[in-house]
């Protein structure tokens, strides 16, 4: 096991997981100024990993966090990190359309999914490949989360996904939208990744959850 400070927080992780990158307290750091301003209710985030992206966001908000991970090792790690970080947390085991229910739908969405091609993931042995592995094209993942994205985030709603480098995954989450009531905006660009905000109207006509 190892263990590191990652914006403040206390977090541990092993080698079955991908290492907390520095550069993703952005992607907390963001959200959790988001947050503030946005409609009552749990966060979300898919992809988890160890939670510590979710937890740096939720941090003192007094909000719950739903995390949703498809390997069991991940959720294991976020409740733990989570217990020490002093967050309320519920963590979900499975692939993203399995594990979120009908009508249930969220403020704040924040989506880490994997993204490296499957034939590019050979170039970082030091990752589990089960993190990084983005399917084919790099995009399987991604549009799990914009499936996800769209039928969960509530009216007023706001999601932030962690992207590769770039504009090219970013694009094509915005063709992925197109047509839905989600809106993409800002994009901050960092030299291992982009983060997209997605925004839904106040005025979509969802139901709220639970």
């Amino acid at each position: 096991m190892s263990a590191g400070n990652f914006g403040g927080l206390a977090i541990a992780y092993d080698d079955r997981l991908l290492a907390p990158r520095d550069w993703t307290q952005a992607q907390g750091r963001w959200a959790g100024e988001l947050l503030a301003d946005l409609p009552p209710g749990d966060v979300l985030e898919l992809y988890c990993g160890a939670g510590q992206i979710g937890l740096l966001a939720v941090a003192g908000s007094g909000r719950r966090l739903v995390c949703v991970d498809v390997n069991p090792v991940a959720t294991h790690y976020t409740r733990r990190n989570a217990e020490g970080a002093g967050v309320d947390v519920k963590t979900r085991t499975g692939s993203v359309h399995d594990v979120l229910g009908d009508g249930e739908v969220f403020p704040l969405i924040i989506a880490d999914p994997p993204w490296v091609p499957r034939a590019q993931v050979h170039a970082f042995p030091e990752d589990p490949r089960l993190a990084i592995d983005g399917g084919e094209d790099g995009l399987a993942r991604i549009r799990e989360c914009a499936a996800a994205i769209d039928g969960h985030l509530g009216p007023g709603g706001v999601a932030l996904a962690q992207l590769a480098p770039g504009d090219e995954q970013a694009d094509a989450v915005v063709d992925m939208t197109r047509g839905t009531s989600l809106v993409c905006g800002e994009r901050r660009y960092f030299e291992r990744g982009t983060l997209l905000r997605i925004d839904r109207p106040v005025d979509w006509g969802g139901q709220a959850s639970p």
